[in-house]
């Protein structure tokens, strides 16, 4: 009898050698964190359904075919194959961004203030332009630690689940994100005050 406490190495052979209620364990499991990700990047309700279903259908046809040799590693592997179905959305969306701003969550939108005056404004434009430029020049593995840890609040525990390495990898990631941050700002004369 398997249940939550069986290991998603059980359950990926069980659901191999035919059992079906495995996979649907291991997607209650694991949906919440897979389901995360996937919106972090895109928020969009309906792409990210596609996409969380497209993971799944990718991840059944895989063990179907008996091609699964990731062991002990099912969740990295499931979040590697949600990570490229995504920049497959941006590519046929001819974006090649890692995240988007959207009108329903905009990274900058956490600095308001209703009754900021024109000069006010066209110093916080200038800070947000300029912040931009600093993460745009970030490698994408900082940018992407930095983005899950600061705007998304994400443990360095779920940040290595989700990139698929290790917890030193991920604070490793942050580390230079912020030592490559202050550099950027010191080569181009960028103070973020305002």
């Amino acid at each position: 009898m398997q249940n939550q406490k069986t290991s998603d190495n059980i359950l990926v052979k069980n659901y191999m050698d035919g059992n079906e209620r495995s996979l649907e364990i291991l997607i209650g499991r694991h949906k919440q964190k897979i389901y995360g990700f996937i919106y972090s990047k895109i928020a969009d309700a309906d792409v990210v359904e596609d996409i969380f279903q497209d993971t799944f259908i990718k991840v059944i046809n895989t063990l179907k075919a008996g091609k699964y040799n990731e062991q002990g590693k099912f969740l990295p592997w499931v979040m590697r194959i949600a990570h490229n179905l995504i920049i497959d959305h941006f590519r046929k969306e001819k974006r090649a961004a890692t995240f988007k701003n959207t009108d329903e969550f905009d990274i900058f939108s956490v600095i308001s203030d209703g009754s900021l005056n024109a000069e006010k404004q066209i110093i916080k434009d200038q800070v947000h332009h300029d912040v931009r430029r600093i993460v745009d020049e970030l490698s994408e593995e900082q940018r992407e630690v930095l983005m899950m840890r600061i705007y998304r609040d994400m443990s360095f525990k779920e940040i290595a689940e989700i990139t698929g390495t290790s917890i030193n990898t991920a604070l490793g990631r942050m580390r230079y994100a912020l030592i490559n941050t202050r550099k950027i700002m010191e080569r181009h004369n960028i103070a973020l005050t305002y």
